[in-house]
């Protein structure tokens, strides 16, 4: 995979965690390509179960 490629997947990655932890909805994902929305989708839930680890 070609480093540009694999920067803007971690970006994506790294938005969707960031909307996670604002608390975001998952509809608000910017992104309409697959890999990319998948990388957001990856991030924003990854920061929702942080969310809920902590709520406790």
């Amino acid at each position: 995979m070609k480093r540009q490629k694999r920067d803007r997947l971690e970006r994506a990655h790294a938005q969707g965690f960031k909307a996670g932890l604002a608390g975001r909805s998952k509809d608000l994902c910017p992104y309409q390509q697959v890999e990319h929305r998948s990388e957001w989708l990856g991030g924003w839930r990854e920061a929702i179960d942080n969310r809920n680890m902590y709520k406790t």
